[in-house]
């Protein structure tokens, strides 16, 4: 089941400032008991309660709710994970993992919160991955 133009309260994690659109407007979402495979794209926020395999792509939020199992590679601004998250995880803007996560897999962001109860198996770079590389040693500055 997919909700789509869902306007929510602003409670909870992941609602008080999205990197794009309306704080607290959820764009879509991805009931308990729903399953989906393949490619996600979308602009604001989406929240998922149900099971995804694949790809998504967003410069804004993704919510994984607590029972919710994701086997994907991720690339976001904000990842907020309270399920299950296997695959890989980029995030511009930061990461939040709250108790009862379980996470296996890369995690790659500037700025990361983890809660105690919090399972995470895998490797982890904090760096700011919209930032661009240094210059090469040797080149000159302009």
């Amino acid at each position: 089941m997919a909700l789509f133009g869902d306007k929510r309260d602003g409670a909870g994690p992941g609602k008080d400032g999205p990197v794009s659109g309306k704080a607290g407007q959820l764009n879509a979402l991805l009931g308990k008991g729903s399953e989906f495979e393949g490619k996600l794209t979308f602009e604001g926020e989406v929240r998922i309660d149900g099971k995804f395999s694949g790809q998504i792509l967003t410069k804004d939020t993704l919510t994984v709710g607590d029972g919710a199992k994701v086997t994907a590679d991720i690339t976001a601004g904000i990842v907020i994970v309270s399920g299950s998250v296997e695959g890989t995880i980029k995030a511009t803007g930061h990461v939040e993992l709250h108790a009862p996560a379980r996470v296996k897999g890369t995690i790659e962001t500037p700025s990361m919160s983890m809660d105690k109860g919090v399972i995470f198996e895998g490797t982890m770079k904090m760096e700011n991955l919209s930032a661009k590389p240094p210059p090469a040693p040797g080149t000159p500055a302009k």
